[in-house]
């Protein structure tokens, strides 16, 4: 009987040391989270419940949730108790099921904010109580109005190794008395942003949903390592101005993945600074992959660059992404007076479905701060690729509106097929462009384009880059 002991105990050994094996992978993987960054340097740090030394529960400090008490002294009682971690590991503050009514707080760093599945964080709608920041440095004021801004519902600066994640429990910015004020002009200040993350590091937002920010959802500012993945975010379609998604702004190393948008405005919108502000700012977002994406947006784009984009945008990658009954695709704009450039931006795999416009580019969103823009920035535009882009339901799929100031330069078209709804003439639409089309595409492009076969040999050059031919009635 020895040897059957021995090889049952060897096979439960076995089983034993595997699993405690996978374990160990599993752990090291949640810990990690988005550790192993495309950018090749570690990630943003712990992801997962019950990763951080301490724990609290809001109605530790007074909570109640119950959608009528005011709890901001709860949450503000908490955060000052994490604080105080921040060198032992840091702390997680746990919000139950219920509905937790507060003003504008502060997070700190080295803090998890989870909330459970049913807990639902609600912005206080009296402006009277979200505070007055100053202006964006490299905006020179308020999005909306001169002086200062609201500041947002959940905030932080210069902090690090910040996570708000959950089980799917929501931030409700109950943003509809702000749009209503704001179009009735009862508004002195820039409406303020949801959740705004400013001047920080290893920032992750996961597992959540994101819904009627008065303004721009997410708005991660001069950041770098900054991870979104599995959020939900949701605005109405109409009548909800200006609540992008997503707008990194002079961030690096981002990832945005796994995510459902839809929203007033653009789905995603990456800047990085606005005229003469953004210039002397001079902070590029750059190394950002956006990928594996549902968005929609009526209003304006699924994923757009800029417009203020002065800072420069660089090495963005937005790929396995479908826009879904949206006005616009995809987008960059700029204008003159904007400086910076937009470059080395690649688009793969994009699926179009009932989209009026399919990809833009355009170089005369003349929104400016002031007068005192230079007339002379002229943005760069150049290295632009689309490869994978397929769809139905599109009228103009491509509108591509270069300028003599602001020629688009090098961009290519490779492996595209879209279903279009618009029989006229003017469906590829192109100006002042330079770039090539690599095999055969549909719809066929613009005669500004060099036609190159598949293995990338020359069929025939483009002798008229700078006609413009390009139908406003769209």
């Amino acid at each position: 009987g020895f040897p059957a002991f021995l090889s049952s105990h060897k096979t439960l050994f076995i089983v034993l040391w595997i699993s405690a094996f996978g374990s160990v992978f599993l752990w090291q993987r949640d810990i990690v989270g988005a550790g192993f960054s495309v950018f090749g340097k570690a990630g943003p740090g712990r992801s997962m419940s019950g990763s951080r030394p301490f724990e609290f529960n809001i109605t530790d400090f007074g909570g109640v949730g119950d959608g009528v008490t005011d709890d901001t002294a709860a949450f503000e009682r908490a955060i000052s108790a994490i604080s105080k971690l921040g060198k032992r590991g840091g702390g997680q503050l746990n919000v139950p099921p219920g509905k937790w009514l507060t003003a504008p707080f502060n997070l700190t760093s080295h803090m998890t904010l989870f909330l459970a599945e049913d807990a639902e964080i609600l912005g206080i709608q009296d402006e009277k109580r979200w505070p007055l920041m100053p202006p964006l440095p490299s905006y020179g004021y308020g999005r909306e109005h001169r002086g200062p801004r609201y500041g947002s519902l959940i905030h932080g600066q210069n902090l690090e190794d910040v996570v708000i994640t959950g089980h799917n429990g929501s931030i409700n910015g109950q943003g509809q008395s702000w749009w209503t004020k704001y179009r009735q002009k009862l508004l002195n200040h820039t409406r303020g942003p949801l959740v705004q993350i400013m001047w920080s590091n290893d920032i992750v937002i996961s597992n959540i949903t994101l819904r009627d920010s008065p303004f721009w959802t997410f708005h991660p500012y001069d950041c770098k390592n900054v991870t979104v993945r599995n959020v939900t975010i949701l605005a109405p379609v109409f009548g909800a101005p200006n609540t992008d998604g997503i707008d990194p702004d002079s961030c690096e190393d981002v990832v945005i993945e796994d995510c459902y948008i839809s929203v007033g405005d653009d789905a995603i919108a990456i800047k990085s600074g606005w005229d003469q502000y953004g210039i002397v700012y001079g902070r590029p977002s750059r190394n950002i992959l956006i990928r594996n994406l549902i968005v929609r947006s009526m209003v304006s784009a699924g994923v757009s660059i800029g417009s203020e984009m002065s800072g420069g945008v660089s090495n963005v990658t937005v790929e396995n992404v479908t826009v879904w009954s949206s006005r616009r695709a995809v987008r960059i704009k700029t204008a003159v007076g904007r400086g910076g450039y937009v470059r080395h931006i690649t688009y793969r795999n994009l699926t179009f479905d009932d989209a009026q416009v399919g990809i833009v580019i355009k170089t005369d969103y003349n929104e400016h701060p002031d007068m005192d823009f230079d007339k002379n920035a002229f943005p760069i535009l150049e290295n632009i690729s689309f490869t994978g882009i397929h769809g139905q339901g599109v009228r103009v799929p491509v509108r591509i509106h270069g300028s003599e100031e602001i020629p688009v330069r090098n961009v290519t078209f490779r492996d595209m097929n879209v279903g279009i709804t618009y029989k006229k003439k003017h469906i590829f639409q192109c100006a002042f462009v330079q770039g090539r089309v690599i095999g055969t595409i549909f719809p066929a492009p613009c005669e500004n384009l060099d036609i190159y076969d598949e293995e990338e040999r020359p069929v025939k050059l483009s002798t008229a880059q700078n006609v413009t031919d390009i139908d406003y009635g769209v």
